[in-house]
């Protein structure tokens, strides 16, 4: 990692952990079901920055976080600064993602999706592009999840555990997949295990 990644990751790990009392967005939601800590979500239309990376569960989130932060802190056409969202979304998915087509990541055949948020207010025509190739800016649709939260270090068995937990409330609850599993993480890698705010997501027909 570079002395200007190390700052970037820095910066924004602070924000993260609201530091200096910085308000971190993020996206809204229905709450269509709740129980106890599983919940069935509704969500609007969003824009996203992604990158697809490669690697285990940890290596494709750190190298997917520098590439994103990189563009949020000025690495685009205006150099222009984006404010910090929450989660982190890595999902895992069936094939890759073409790279012309959420932080969120998502698996596609030993490649990761690592995924931003961008802020309310920011959509395709006004953000600006980023100077490297391998982040892409997409519109999400409307879409219904099924969660899981969870605390903890995120580790492998960890979301393993919790995904199987998460597919047996689904099968319980006599819903339908339709997207791959996602895990969504709150807050930065030196917060105590047991304050750590994860969550695993699987996208639902409605």
């Amino acid at each position: 990692m570079t002395f200007k990644h190390l700052v970037l990751a820095a910066v924004l790990m602070a924000a993260l952990t609201g530091t200096h009392a910085m308000a971190i967005e993020e996206p809204a939601f229905k709450v269509v079901l709740h129980e106890g800590a599983f919940e069935i979500r509704d969500y609007p239309p969003l824009v996203v920055a992604e990158v697809t990376v490669t690697g285990d569960q940890k290596a494709a989130a750190s190298q997917g976080f520098r590439l994103l932060a990189g563009y949020i802190f000025g690495g685009n056409t205006r150099r222009q600064s984006i404010a910090m969202t929450a989660p982190v979304a890595q999902a895992q998915t069936s094939e890759k993602i073409a790279m012309t087509a959420p932080v969120t990541q998502i698996k596609a055949a030993n490649a990761w999706v690592v995924r931003f948020n961008m802020p309310k207010g920011y959509n395709l025509a006004n953000l600006p592009q980023p100077n490297d190739p391998k982040v892409q800016l997409r519109a999400l649709p409307a879409s219904r999840f099924a969660v899981l939260q969870f605390s903890g270090l995120a580790g492998t068995d960890d979301v393993t555990a919790k995904t199987a937990e998460l597919q047996n409330r689904i099968t319980t609850h006599h819903l339908r997949p339709t997207g791959p599993v996602s895990l969504a993480r709150y807050n930065p890698p030196w917060t105590l295990w047991f304050m750590r705010r994860n969550e695993v997501m699987i996208e639902v027909a409605r």
